[in-house]
């Protein structure tokens, strides 16, 4: 008898080999996976998640605070008023992020790590603007602290892990995916918060400005705010954001933004005017208010006016306008295109600092 032929012994191979790759895994295995994959991440941050408990002298609920994942508690004994959230320490010398709404207004801040030691707070800064504030705990020895990761680099379908104190259960784990980036979600102060993560991870009150990690037990964002009575809907600041913000707050104690001193509302503009004009978009700012002797009033902007563009970007929302106007804008000259009647203006502005 001849040989076999080299290629139907490839081909053999090749048909054993792609019927043990189809052959598909038990759930027990994919489970154990997962399960690894998990605990896992979990390992590389738990010791670093801290419970912070706060002491106020006003109840939050006179000013509105605490919407999202504080805990708040009456009776405390030093006549104000208590509240709990989570925070992270992400220095070995003691820095930890956490939520604004956790600690804005706070008289006493305390904080509780992983093995039980406690330690008296100060805070950094504080930034309502974007929910997120810093602060800082002593210690004689390096402490445990997480790795900060990249959020623009996440895809939706990534498994996404909570870790938290809900309602003042240590230590507390809740899984799911990533189920949307680009949201916007608007804060306390009114703000607008862009980039926010959306996951199916559960929240419950408590897990704010605990990390929401990948699943390299990377912190990809802070835990900030729940939809209350949606099902499976939980927000998040992305980390890129909070890492702007740290530095901002580690270098001026607050986050520096630009005020041009105008009110107004998102308005659609008809497709023949933005036809005509070359508007990339079909909304634009309607000025509903320019205060007076402000860098709007002084450079040229008038009642009416329709706000396009800032320094050729388009402005198509307030939302888009608050975005615009970040920190390297102040006391810097920027071209603002309006539509004034029939007329597309291009007018000289010089934002100043944000002060309130």
């Amino acid at each position: 008898m001849g040989s076999r032929p080299q290629f139907i012994d490839d081909l053999s191979r090749g048909a054993a080999e792609a019927a043990t790759l189809s052959t598909p895994l038990g759930d027990e295995a994919l489970l154990d996976a997962y399960s690894r994959t998990v605990i896992g991440a979990l390992e590389r941050v738990q010791q670093a998640v801290a419970f912070i408990s706060v002491e106020r002298r006003v109840a939050d609920g006179a000013n509105g605070r605490n919407p999202r994942g504080g805990n708040p508690r009456g009776g405390n004994p030093r006549g104000g008023q208590g509240g709990t959230g989570s925070g992270f320490i992400f220095t070995p010398d003691g820095y930890l992020l956490t939520n604004s709404h956790v600690v804005h207004g706070a008289t006493h801040i305390r904080v509780t790590l992983a093995d039980g030691g406690t330690f008296d707070a100060d805070l950094v800064g504080d930034d309502p603007d974007s929910d997120l504030a810093v602060l800082r705990i002593g210690s004689a020895e390096a402490l445990p602290h997480v790795e900060l990761g990249e959020s623009g680099k996440l895809r939706v379908g990534q498994i996404a892990i909570a870790v938290g104190n809900p309602l003042g259960l240590a230590q507390t784990v809740t899984t799911g995916v990533v189920s949307a980036l680009g949201r916007s979600l608007r804060s306390n102060s009114g703000r607008m918060i862009y980039d926010v993560i959306q996951t199916d991870a559960a929240l419950n009150p408590g897990n704010s400005g605990g990390p929401l990690i990948n699943s390299a037990g990377q912190v990809i964002g802070v835990n900030t705010a729940i939809i209350a009575g949606a099902q499976a809907i939980s927000f998040a600041t992305a980390i890129d954001t909070a890492k702007w913000v740290i530095m901002q707050l580690f270098a001026h104690g607050r986050v520096r933004r630009a005020y041009i001193g105008v009110a107004g509302t998102t308005s659609p503009i008809s497709r023949r005017v933005q036809r005509y004009f070359g508007l990339p978009a079909a909304s634009g700012v309607h000025v509903m208010e320019v205060v007076k002797a402000s860098p709007a009033a002084i450079g040229g902007l008038r009642t009416g006016d329709r706000i396009v563009a800032i320094d050729a970007l388009p402005v198509d929302s307030v939302d888009s306008l608050q975005r615009t106007l970040n920190a390297t804008r102040i006391d810097r000259v920027v071209t603002v295109t309006v539509l004034r009647g029939a007329q597309k203006l291009e007018l000289e502005i010089t934002p100043v600092e944000q002060t309130a």
